[in-house]
């Protein structure tokens, strides 16, 4: 088709990607079309900004690296990571649901650790924490067999790909449900933290003056066949960022209480003399497909111990 207006532009594109085989592929590309020409004329873009829209998106690609990922970042900071979540997941969006943004520090291979161990696999300050968790199916019977891979920041809000201080995998495992769908370790509790700002997520939150903190929390993903494989987080209760989650993660469902317990009550191990926490949790896995994504990041970073940097969150 010559183009005579600019009508014609979105006409012109739609034809010719109905001529695509996969169906899907054709229903997924001709909705991105007409809702980004749509965005367009909404917008009215203007020459200069559609120029610097494209070297944003080039510098999202440019920033992704094998310790980080800018473009999985930048989803969850406007909402679209926590919506596609929410679409597929719990009757499509209309039940309450244990599933959660993957994330984008999820490791394959963290190492297989048997039940009630600990996962803090080098010298790391902060409170310990006993977790219990236990996975049942709508019915509400016990999953037995599932793998859980459990990661979460230091009580420095680092997790340990960021951290060259920390060992290989410190805060990470990967754990086998009992007969009665539960497992258990211990942990430091998990701290709070600022997402990356020297990328172009950093220019978005500065620009609506929003901070950039996720409340402390700790990933769970649950694998097995015969269930769709579910990507969780447990947010702690004490958080003062719940309300306003920089990556619109917190649900109800997934606010978990981490309970602090003092000198009158007795830890479950010999060696804690100080505060302790508790946490436990159920999660709800739903039947289908047993898939694993590509990991976000496959590697740890190296150099200099990064610094984090808070933005304040403007009234």
């Amino acid at each position: 088709m010559i183009i005579k207006t600019q009508q014609d532009v979105t006409a012109a594109v739609l034809a010719e990607l109905a001529r695509a085989e996969d169906p899907r592929f054709r229903e997924i590309m001709q909705a991105a079309v007409r809702h980004l020409h749509g965005f367009v004329r909404d917008a009215r873009l203007t020459e200069a900004e559609f120029h610097r829209s494209c070297a944003l998106i080039a510098q999202l690609g440019q920033l992704t690296t094998a310790s980080h990922n800018e473009v999985v970042l930048i989803a969850g900071s406007l909402g679209i990571s926590s919506l596609v979540c929410l679409l597929n997941n719990g009757d499509q969006g209309q039940t309450d649901t244990t599933a959660n943004l993957m994330g984008p520090f999820w490791r394959m291979d963290s190492p297989r650790t048997e039940n009630g161990g600990s996962i803090v696999r080098t010298p790391t300050p902060g409170a310990p924490i006993f977790v219990d968790a236990w996975v049942r199916d709508r019915q509400g019977q016990p999953v037995a067999g599932a793998e859980v891979d459990v990661w979460h920041t230091s009580a420095d809000g680092l997790y340990e790909n960021q951290d060259p201080a920390q060992g290989d995998m410190n805060l990470r495992g990967k754990f086998i449900t009992d007969a009665k769908g539960h497992i258990a370790f211990r942990s430091v509790k998990p701290a709070g933290y600022p997402i990356p700002l020297s990328g172009p997520v950093g220019a978005l939150l500065r620009a609506q003056g929003r901070h950039n903190m996720r409340p402390a929390h700790i990933h769970f993903m649950i694998h097995k066949a015969g269930f769709k494989t579910q990507f969780s987080q447990v947010y702690s209760s004490d958080d003062p960022n719940l309300e306003t989650d920089v990556q619109f993660g917190v649900t109800h469902a997934l606010v978990g209480q981490y309970v602090l317990h003092g000198s009158g009550d007795v830890p479950p191990a010999a060696d804690v003399s100080g505060p302790w926490y508790s946490l436990a949790h159920h999660f709800v896995i739903e039947p289908g497909e047993a898939r694993l994504p590509a990991p976000p990041i496959t590697g740890k970073a190296g150099g200099e111990r990064p610094q984090l940097q808070v933005l304040a969150r403007r009234p």
